[in-house]
């Protein structure tokens, strides 16, 4: 309440977001601001089912914004993100703002904020892949260096931030939203078995693949290999169904790979974390998985040529790129399934405990109270 107080004396805090992952990691934050905290949603991966997705996931903020401006090319969606949350911020005038992460929105708010003048405080700040032909790394560093505030995960991210620069004063480690974010989430194990029945699937008996990044989905040849792959599991294969890949799997004719896995739509988090906590393996090449098996304690062959999460390879992660490397890799998993189960359970996430909203927040109010 204090940090309420202190927050509503120099107005409100305004978050810019713009995808679902995002709003998950950020609805602890969310609920912890309250009344004086605002949000700018750009809509950035908008689609009209995860939309409604993210509506239902995310609690209500104060003020909620919504942009529209999914479906252009990440140039065009940038600038007129950065001109429509200027317009924003010049309007409201918020204490500070806050963007999550590495996208094309967080990159936009930083930007805005940056040239409205207003405090930036960068969630998960510090993640480095060092591959520049990834867009978001990119995307990281800048938000990095414009931030007055950087709340970095880890201690590795810390380090990443000070090699670049970045005073260590500016730098705080929190932990990650998702290891609260889940914890609220994690559905019950009544509700994970009515998940599973309703999907005809048992404890321990299936994979859980989830593939939308450019890298493997945009290139028809990646696509068709990371399918190929997946259709070859001795267990079956649960595809949540990005729109992204759904559209190229269409366009480029690769309908047929997908009759032999047990394709579903996107799913709400809820049902999705009972999906990921049962599953023997996840198949996946998303950022925020690999943070989610270090809290469910299951492992991930995640499908990149690089990642920006380290702290979980060897452990929870095995990174491949596409390629016959993803049979062999899931099949590792699946050798003794109940063993490795027992394994991960041992293994602290290296995300942290507790609540880093809270610290992100003392954080906040720091920074704001420094400031005047």
């Amino acid at each position: 309440m204090k940090y309420l107080a202190a927050v509503r004396e120099t107005n409100t805090v305004t978050i810019v977001c713009g995808t679902r992952p995002e709003l998950i990691k950020l609805a602890p934050l969310v609920e912890h601001l309250g009344s004086a905290c605002t949000m700018i949603y750009t809509g950035q991966h908008y689609d009209r089912s995860m939309y409604s997705l993210i509506r239902r996931d995310v609690p209500e903020p104060g003020g909620f914004h919504e942009l529209r401006l999914g479906g252009l090319r990440r140039g065009d969606q940038l600038g007129r993100a950065v001109s429509a949350v200027d317009e924003v911020l010049a309007s409201e005038r918020p204490a500070a703002v806050v963007v999550q992460g590495d996208t094309t929105s967080a990159l936009a708010g930083a930007l805005a904020a940056n040239a409205c003048d207003v405090p930036l405080v960068h969630v998960e700040a510090g993640l480095r892949s060092y591959d520049r032909a990834m867009p978001e790394e990119h995307n990281r560093v800048l938000i990095d260096h414009l931030s007055d505030l950087c709340c970095a995960p880890t201690s590795l991210n810390r380090d990443n931030l000070l090699a670049e620069g970045v005073a260590g004063s500016r730098i705080a480690v929190t932990g990650n939203t998702v290891v609260e974010a889940l914890a609220h989430a994690l559905p019950s194990p009544d509700e994970e078995d009515a998940v599973l029945g309703d999907l005809g699937l048992k404890h321990d008996g299936y994979v859980l693949a989830t593939i939308h990044r450019p890298e493997n989905v945009d290139d028809a040849a990646n696509l068709e290999t990371v399918l190929r792959q997946l259709g070859e599991l001795p267990l079956p294969v649960v595809l949540p169904l990005h729109p992204r890949t759904a559209q190229r799997v269409t366009a480029f004719g690769l309908g047929a790979l997908l009759h032999g896995l047990q394709v579903i739509e996107p799913q709400p988090y809820r049902p999705f974390l009972a999906l990921a906590h049962a599953s023997a393996v996840i198949v996946s090449d998303s950022g925020g998985i690999q943070e989610e098996v270090s809290v469910l304690k299951r492992p991930v062959v995640v499908v990149r040529r690089s990642t920006e999460r380290p702290e979980i390879e060897g452990t929870f992660g095995t990174l491949v790129p596409p390629g016959p490397l993803v049979s062999t890799a899931v099949l590792r998993w699946l050798d003794d399934v109940e063993s490795h189960r027992a394994a991960l359970r041992e293994i602290p996430s290296p995300y942290g405990t507790g609540s880093p909203s809270a610290r992100i927040a003392s954080a906040v109010r720091t920074m704001l109270e420094s400031a005047r």
